[in-house]
C-alpha cells in the first residue's frame, strides 16, 4: 500500500456513522426503552444501553422508520401517555402502543448526544402531515403546532435539521407504494412546502430500496427529476446475507456495494447535467448491514402481538469482517456519501443485544463499528494497494487486502482499517508512509477467530477483539502481519523528533 497526505478523498462527515431507530421488535420496547429495568432512569430509558450507545459515538440516528413510518401517524405518539391509542401496525403486523414518540425519542437522542434523522410518512399521509410535523418540530411558537408541543412540555423547538421524503417508496411491501413519478411529484411538493417551515432544513429523497429492484436506477432518474431541486441526498438502502454459506464469495459483497455506490453517483451526476445545475447531490447510505439469520424465525410471528421479537439477527464472525469491509466502501466515497446509517441500533439487526429485563452484550459486529466510529474521523484518504485478488462465485478479481485510511490532523493521528480477506492465509503488509514522518504505531487492533461462524451472547463472548497485532514502522515503511480473516486497525501518531 502506499498512503499520502496529498491523496485526500474528502473530510468524512462524522454523520457516516449514524444509525437507526425504528418502533420494531425489540428496538424500542424492551431495547431503548424499558420502564422497570433496573437500569432504566426516570423516563424509562434503560441506561446500560446508553451507555453502550455513547461509546459508538452515533451522530445521528434515524427515526421512526423504516417500513414502519408508511402508515404511521405522528399525532398518535405525543401527548399524555395515557390518552395514546393502540393501532394496528401494518408494515410489521404487531400491535403498536405508542409509549414511545416523537418527544421521547428526541430525549432519547440527547441522551446519547445524537442528532435525530426524522422520516416523514409518504405513503398513507403526504404534505399537510409532514409540514404539520415539522411545525411541532421546529417552530419556536404562536403557532397551534408549536403551542401543542409546548402544551406537552417541550417549551424549546426540537430543532430537527435533517428529515427523509418517505421510505422505500418503491417497494411493493411498502404501505402506500408508488410509482417513481407519483412518488417524485409528491416528495418535490412535500419538500416545497416543509422548506416554507424551515429553510434551513436538509432533505433526503427516496432512492431505491436496493440495488437489486427491478427498477434500479430508473427509480433514481425518474424521481430525481422532481426532487433535484429540493432534495440535498437521495438514500440508498442495502443489506447482505451468506445464505449460501459461502464465506469467500459473501465476504466480497462490499464490491457490490461499491458498484451500488457509483451507479447511484452516475446517475445523480446525469440528472444534474441534464437540468444545467450547479448542485451537487450526496449520497444518505441511510440503511446497511447484514441481515438473513432471523429471516426463517420471523415468519413463524404471532400476529398482532406487542414488541416480540423480530429481526434479530445473531452475528458471527464473518459478519463482522463484512461490516468492517462495508465501513471502508462509505469511507472511500466519502466525498459523495454524507451520511450512513446502520440498520438498526438496539435487538434489531443490531450491534447491541438486550435481555428484557435482564442483560446486555456487544455482538460481533459492535467492534468494527465501534473502531471505525471512534477512529474514523478526519479526512479520509485513496490508499494505492497492489494486493493478490481471488475470484468467487459471484465476483472476480476481489482483493484479498481490503482498507481505508483516516488521517486525523488535528490529533497528528494515522487510522488505517484494514480486512485480510484470504481465509487460510496470514498476510505481510508494507505501507509507504514517508510523508508522514516520526509517525510511530500506538496500537494494533485484531479481529480475530479460527471460527467463522463464532457468535457472541450474554453467557460469552467468542469475538472480542485484542491488541496483539504485529506492526512497525522502519524509515517510512509500516510493515503489518495480517492474520488470515481478520479485521485490523493500525493507528500510528507522530512523536516529536
Amino acid at each position: 500500500m502506499v498512503v499520502d497526505k496529498d491523496f485526500v478523498i474528502s473530510e468524512v462527515d462524522p454523520r457516516i456513522y449514524g444509525s437507526f431507530i425504528e418502533q420494531l421488535g425489540r428496538a424500542v420496547y424492551g431495547g431503548i426503552y424499558e420502564p422497570g429495568h433496573p437500569t432504566s432512569d426516570e423516563n424509562g430509558f434503560r441506561k446500560d444501553v446508553i451507555n453502550l450507545v455513547k461509546q459508538l459515538q452515533v451522530p445521528i440516528i434515524r427515526y421512526p422508520g423504516g417500513n414502519m413510518v408508511s402508515a404511521y401517524n405522528w399525532e398518535d405518539g405525543v401527548g399524555p401517555k395515557e390518552d395514546r391509542p393502540r393501532r394496528l401496525e401494518l408494515a410489521w403486523r404487531v400491535t403498536e402502543t405508542n409509549q414511545v414518540g416523537t418527544n421521547e425519542f428526541i430525549d432519547w437522542s440527547k441522551e446519547v448526544g445524537a442528532e435525530a434523522m426524522m422520516a416523514v410518512n409518504l405513503g398513507t399521509r403526504g404534505i399537510d402531515a409532514a409540514r404539520s410535523l415539522l411545525e411541532y418540530c421546529n417552530h419556536p411558537g404562536g403557532t397551534y403546532w408549536s403551542e401543542l408541543r409546548k402544551q406537552h412540555g417541550y417549551e424549546q423547538p426540537h430543532n430537527i435539521k435533517t428529515w427523509c421524503l418517505g421510505n422505500e417508496m418503491d417497494g411493493p411491501w411498502q404501505i402506500g407504494q408508488k410509482t417513481a413519478y407519483e412518488y417524485g411529484r409528491l416528495a418535490a411538493e412535500t419538500g416545497k412546502a416543509m422548506r416554507q417551515v424551515d429553510p434551513t432544513i436538509e432533505l433526503v429523497s427516496c432512492g431505491s430500496s436496493g440495488s437489486g429492484m427491478p427498477t434500479f436506477p430508473e427509480w433514481e432518474a425518474t424521481t430525481l427529476e422532481h426532487t433535484y431541486e429540493f432534495a440535498d441526498y437521495i438514500s440508498l438502502h442495502q443489506y447482505y446475507g451468506n445464505r449460501e454459506n459461502d464465506t469467500a464469495n459473501y465476504l466480497a459483497s462490499s464490491l457490490d456495494m461499491e458498484n451500488f455506490i457509483h451507479t447511484v453517483i452516475a446517475t445523480c451526476d446525469y440528472i444534474k447535467a441534464k437540468k444545467r445545475s450547479k448542485k451537487t447531490m450526496y449520497l444518505s447510505f441511510d440503511e446497511w448491514n447484514v441481515w438473513f439469520h432471523s429471516n426463517d424465525q420471523d415468519e413463524k410471528m404471532e400476529p398482532w402481538s406487542i414488541a416480540p421479537p423480530q429481526l434479530e439477527d445473531v452475528y458471527t464472525f464473518e459478519d463482522a469482517l463484512l461490516v468492517g469491509t462495508m465501513l471502508n466502501t462509505l469511507l472511500k466515497h466519502s466525498d459523495r456519501v454524507k451520511i450512513a446509517c446502520m440498520a438498526q441500533l438496539v435487538n434489531v439487526i443490531a450491534p447491541i443485544m438486550t435481555e428484557t429485563g435482564g442483560g446486555i452484550w456487544k455482538q460481533t459486529i459492535f467492534y468494527p463499528y465501534y473502531y471505525t466510529s471512534v477512529y474514523g474521523r478526519g479526512k479520509a484518504l485513496n490508499p494505492i494497494i497492489k494486493s493478490p485478488k481471488y475470484d468467487s462465485k459471484d465476483f472476480t478479481d476481489v482483493p484479498y487486502l481490503d482498507s481505508s485510511v483516516i488521517y486525523n490532523e488535528e490529533n497528528d493521528e494515522l487510522v488505517i482499517f484494514v480486512v485480510n480477506r484470504h481465509l487460510e492465509n496470514t498476510m505481510e503488509v508494507d505501507v509507504d508512509i514517508r510523508s508522514f514522518e516520526s509517525y510511530k504505531v500506538m496500537e494494533h487492533v485484531v479481529l480475530e477467530n479460527e471460527n467463522a461462524k463464532a457468535v457472541n451472547t450474554i453467557e460469552k463472548e467468542q469475538v472480542m477483539p485484542h491488541k496483539r497485532g504485529v506492526s512497525n514502522v522502519d524509515n517510512g515503511k509500516l510493515s503489518a502481519i495480517l492474520p488470515k480473516m481478520s479485521w485490523n486497525m493500525i493507528r500510528l501518531k507522530k512523536y516529536a523528533q
